[in-house]
């Protein structure tokens, strides 16, 4: 038995690279997803079956971070990814990682959740004793600090040099021990301080209007060598957007179910304590809320994520959307 399944994995693997003829029943495609509910199109998509429907057979590698999720492109063995835009920019742009985007997932989906007994308006931010935290610089989090800064004219200097850096679900437990009162980052994270007493003090459409949210990316050998995949994926994405639209609710609780880090839901970047927070289908209606779910992208807004990685250095060259845009298959529409 041990060998027979030794065969198949060789047989499966031989017939995606594409060197032999072997027949294989379904497609094996490995995606990497956030582990936040911007990858909420993935995971109705896997609780629905739809991915086997189309012939495929998916693996999944979830990570805390879009930033992680980044890094882990660079890997030969992720062939796609449900993930934010700047860190998809960062890849390609720093790290020359191969990959295309072929469909948009949602825009917006980020914002600052503040300790209301603490922090009244943005202002407070520049105070000398306020605690503010976010993850990693060069994500979408950091960019919303960073516009907010400039929309609100704040002192950059008063708020970048206190920032502490974490993981956000160990920002969620700092929340809890009282050490955070300000809190940049992604959905589903400010729904969870929500839950922890804290409250959304502006949201990504408050400093960013047309701010893209995640998108799909494919690796281009994935793309060249299989473009009937890639488009079996966009379809899926988009007819798991439509039926979120339609359904939030169960939508919301197929997502909080994939958001509770325990077993084969831990995340590979998952730190200690995650596995303690528990996530409500009501938390995950809420930030959904806030995410506008569309597949539409629009590439003056790409454009402007890439210009914008620039000026802020996250990337250190410019280059144009096109580059990074392959959306021949949104147009089959």
């Amino acid at each position: 038995m041990k060998k027979m399944a030794i065969m198949l994995i060789m047989t499966a693997a031989l017939s995606f690279s594409g060197k032999a003829a072997y027949a294989i029943e379904k497609f094996p495609i490995n995606i990497a997803v956030e582990f936040t509910d911007h990858a909420t199109s993935a995971y109705v998509a896997e609780h629905k079956g739809w991915f086997e429907k189309e012939g495929l057979r998916p693996a999944f590698y979830s990570y805390v971070t879009g930033m992680a999720l980044a890094s882990a492109l660079g890997r030969g063995d992720i062939q796609a990814a449900y993930i934010c835009l700047l860190p998809a920019v960062n890849a390609y742009g720093n790290a020359k990682v191969p990959i295309k985007i072929v469909s948009g997932l949602h825009k917006h989906g980020y914002g600052l959740a503040v300790n209301p007994a603490r922090i009244k308006t943005v202002q407070d931010l520049e105070k000398s004793d306020i605690r503010i935290s976010s993850n990693r610089f060069g994500g979408p989090a950091d960019a919303i600090i960073h516009k907010t800064i400039e929309k609100y004219k704040l002192d950059g200097s008063k708020i970048l040099n206190k920032m502490q850096r974490m993981n956000p679900a160990t920002q969620i437990l700092a929340i809890r021990m009282g050490k955070i009162d300000a809190f940049f980052n992604c959905e589903h994270w400010p729904a969870m301080a929500e839950e922890e007493g804290f409250t959304m003090l502006l949201m990504s459409r408050d400093v960013w209007p047309e701010m893209q949210g995640s998108v799909l990316v494919v690796k281009e050998e994935l793309l060249r060598d299989y473009p009937d995949v890639v488009r079996k994926l966009v379809k899926i994405t988009e007819e798991s957007i439509i039926w979120i639209r339609k359904n939030p609710r169960k939508a919301a609780e197929i997502t909080s179910k994939n958001l509770q880090a325990v077993g084969n839901n831990s995340p590979a970047d998952v730190p200690e304590g995650l596995e303690k927070l528990i996530l409500k289908p009501e938390a995950i209606m809420r930030s959904m809320a806030r995410i506008d779910h569309t597949v539409n992208i629009d590439k003056s807004e790409i454009q402007n994520t890439i210009n914008f990685a620039v000026k802020t250095g996250y990337i250190k060259k410019n280059f144009s959307a096109d580059e990074i845009l392959d959306l021949r298959f949104l147009s089959e529409k």
